[in-house]
């Protein structure tokens, strides 16, 4: 398993807030980056929310950049800048799942989601609970929601 140096993973986390910045804002959605990290601390794949469609999560446009199967993802850490959400529409995965059915054992997250579309995102929990490593860098909450500016003040 990837496990970088704490300046490491906030080189990485501020890739992803980067890319958080790239989303066209909405109105009822966060704009979120994320960056997956092979173990020999090479980026295998990136994505941010809406990249690819209106109702893409950051999480889910870089997991599609790979095959499910791919073995890198064994050892790899996902950078989120935002907590995997733990609940989407009935026809969509929530990020959390996702990352659960490949087996990334590591994920790094800028903030926890606040209760602003959904009442109790569990994502970090329920990363926690299927035995994923789960590291917040609340250093960098700050860049995550300023990010997010567009939805209004956030805590």
């Amino acid at each position: 398993m990837y496990a970088p140096d704490r300046n490491q993973d906030l080189r990485w986390m501020q890739r992803a807030i980067d890319l958080a910045a790239l989303c066209p804002p909405a109105v009822g959605a966060y704009s979120v980056g994320a960056v997956i990290v092979g173990e020999d601390g090479i980026e295998l794949a990136s994505g941010y929310s809406r990249a690819t469609g209106p109702r893409d999560h950051a999480e889910e446009v870089a997991l599609a950049h790979l095959n499910q199967d791919d073995p890198r993802l064994a050892g790899a850490t996902i950078y989120s800048s935002l907590e995997p959400c733990s609940q989407r529409s009935a026809s969509r995965t929530p990020c959390a799942q996702r990352i659960l059915e490949v087996s990334i054992p590591r994920v790094v997250i800028a903030w926890r989601e606040p209760s602003l579309f959904v009442d109790n995102c569990v994502g970090y929990e329920q990363l926690v609970e299927a035995g994923v490593t789960v590291l917040e860098l609340p250093e960098l909450m700050a860049a995550a929601k300023a990010v997010n500016s567009h939805l209004g003040r956030l805590k």
